[in-house]
């Protein structure tokens, strides 16, 4: 009876306990790509840069990833915003215009504008520009003109710093290197200086035709001696 009660056992245990398969490659690859999909996605640094040319704002920024992109640290929008990084200031003296680069502060900013003073007087207000602008044109400068020009920001609690150009003698205000604001000098045109040059001589000349006529017609009315001429014989 103990014989077959174990006969009995053995068979139930070889035919009712399932046995254990082996797993094949594909089921690890299986595995893998679970543990991939399950790892969530990090957030990264949004692509903006305060200084470029008509840069999207961030937070459209973070709207068009599937997950939200990291962007700089702001300022409070109930605050008025820090002042603009006046940059690169390009000349182009023949066409009397100025091409304003600047960068935007850590600020929320809905809008921009340029301030240019001439001299002591008032300053011109430029045109409102918007958020995503980093570059201005300024035209109608004078040859030889010394100006000062300031880039203002803009929300709706208020308006950036400037420094107070206007009223002083330009070549005693200082800006800081880092400033909205910064001195500029427009150089005269080539063709200005080719005139002046001209001009110069032929006034030069005229004083000197002048010169000798009057010398000879003074030598002529008061009868200036002569040097007497050494003859042959005097040798």
């Amino acid at each position: 009876m103990l014989v077959s009660h174990c006969l009995l056992g053995l068979l139930a245990l070889t035919f009712l306990v399932p046995r254990a398969q082996p797993l094949a490659p594909q089921d690890f690859e299986e595995e893998e790509e679970d543990e991939t999909v399950s790892t969530p996605l990090l957030a990264v640094p949004c692509d903006y840069d305060r200084c470029r040319h008509l840069q999207v704002p961030c937070n459209e920024l973070q709207k068009a990833r599937p997950v939200a992109c990291l962007c700089p640290g702001l300022s409070s929008p109930a605050q008025p915003p820090d002042p603009p990084r006046l940059g690169e200031v390009r000349i182009v003296a023949e066409e009397g215009r100025a091409v304003i680069h600047w960068c935007a502060p850590s600020s929320p900013v809905h809008y921009y504008w340029l301030l240019l003073w001439e001299g002591s007087g008032a300053p011109q207000k430029g045109p409102q520009l918007n958020t995503t602008v980093r570059r201005a044109e300024l035209k109608g400068l004078k040859p030889g003109g010394a100006y000062v020009v300031c880039v203002v920001a803009g929300n709706e609690a208020g308006e950036s710093r400037v420094s107070q150009a206007g009223g002083e003698d330009l070549e005693g205000v200082s800006f800081p290197a880092f400033g909205p604001c910064g001195r500029l000098t427009v150089p005269p045109r080539p063709v200005t200086l080719i005139h002046a040059a001209v001009g110069v001589g032929t006034a030069l000349a005229l004083l000197s035709c002048v010169a000798l006529i009057w010398h000879f017609c003074l030598r002529d009315r008061w009868g200036c001696p002569r040097r007497p001429v050494a003859t042959a014989g005097a040798l």
